[in-house]
C-alpha cells in the first residue's frame, strides 16, 4: 500500500490486535495508518475509541467499542450475504448488471472509483467484468485489500478476485489526473457510489452501514466526482442513489433504474462496445 496517512492525532480510531500473535501486524498496520496500536483486551473494554480496526485470525474487521456494541464488520466473499448474491441473486440479471450494461456476451470494463466495501465490484467480476476499484480511505481499503487477499486462496472464488484490482488512491484525483494528462481512460463505464448524509432516525440501518459510515462520513464532493468522471470521457457513468436522493448536481441523467429500496442514474455518452 502506498504511504497514506490519516489526520494526527486520530481520536476516533484506533488499532487493536486479537492477541500476541496479531501484534506484530498491528504495529505495522497502526505505522502505515498513522493510529495508535493497542494493547490486547476485548473492544468491550475499549473506551479511548468510538472504533477500533481488529487484527483479528479470522479477517480484518471494523470493530465499535464499548458495553453494547454489535459484532465485528469485515469483508467476506465467501460466506454470508456476498456469497448467497454470488449463487442466487439472479446474475445478469440484477439491477446493477442492467446498469452497467451487460447483456448477452457483453461485459464491460469497469472502474469503480467509491469501491468501499467491495460489494458491488465483487458482483460484477462474478458476472465476468474486469474492474478497477479505487478507495480512498485508507482503512477501509485495507478491509477491502484484506477480504481479496483470503478470498483469492478458495479455487471458486480465486478467479473472481482476479478480475478485480484494488486501488488505495482518492478515485476522484485519479480521473482528474488522467484529463490532466490527456491520457486515455481505460475503462467503459465508470460506477460511483458516493455515500449520501443518511439520518439513523429516518430509519433502521444495518450494523456494517453505520459502521462504514462512521468511519468514512458523507462524500461531499460527489458532485466534483461525477464532474471529473465525464471528464474522462467514458461510454458510460452509472450512479447509484437510494430512492429519494436528489441526483448528483451537474450533468441531467440521460436514463433512471429504479429497484425496491435504491436506484441507478444512468449518464449515456456512446454505445458501449460489444
Amino acid at each position: 500500500m502506498p504511504d497514506v496517512c490519516l489526520p494526527a492525532p486520530n481520536t476516533m480510531f484506533a488499532i487493536l490486535p486479537f492477541s500476541d500473535a496479531e501484534v506484530s501486524i498491528a504495529l505495522q498496520l497502526a505505522e502505515h495508518l498513522c493510529c495508535v496500536c493497542l494493547p490486547v483486551m476485548s473492544p468491550r473494554d475499549v473506551s479511548e475509541y468510538e472504533q477500533v480496526l481488529w487484527i483479528h485470525p479470522e479477517g480484518l474487521a471494523i470493530q465499535q467499542t464499548g458495553q453494547k456494541a454489535p459484532g465485528p464488520v469485515r469483508v467476506d466473499f465467501l460466506q454470508g450475504a456476498q456469497a448467497h448474491r454470488r449463487l442466487f441473486g439472479g446474475g445478469a440479471g440484477q439491477s446493477v448488471a442492467k446498469a452497467i450494461g451487460i447483456k448477452g456476451k457483453r461485459r464491460p470494463t469497469v472502474l469503480d472509483a467509491t469501491a468501499g466495501l467491495g460489494r458491488d465490484s465483487f458482483v460484477l467480476a462474478s458476472l465476468g467484468c474486469e474492474v478497477q476499484m479505487f478507495e480512498r480511505n485508507p482503512w477501509v481499503a485495507a478491509l477491502l485489500a484484506d477480504g481479496m487477499k483470503r478470498a483469492a486462496e478458495d479455487p471458486e472464488v480465486g478467479p473472481i478476485i482476479d478480475r478485480m484490482k484494488l486501488f488505495q488512491q482518492d478515485g476522484k484525483d485519479y480521473l482528474t489526473s488522467l484529463t490532466a494528462q490527456s491520457q486515455a481512460l481505460n475503462a467503459d463505464v465508470i460506477y460511483l457510489d458516493p455515500m449520501f448524509p443518511h439520518s439513523d432516525k429516518s430509519a433502521e440501518v444495518k450494523k456494517d452501514m453505520k459502521a462504514f459510515r462512521t468511519l468514512v462520513g458523507a462524500d461531499e464532493d460527489s458532485a466534483e466526482l461525477l464532474a471529473a468522471a465525464v471528464a474522462a470521457n467514458p461510454c458510460r457513468i452509472v450512479v447509484k442513489r437510494a430512492r429519494k436522493a436528489p441526483a448528483i448536481e451537474g450533468v441531467v441523467p440521460s436514463m433512471v433504474l429504479e429497484g425496491k429500496s435504491g436506484r441507478f442514474d444512468i449518464y449515456t455518452f456512446r454505445a458501449l462496445p460489444d
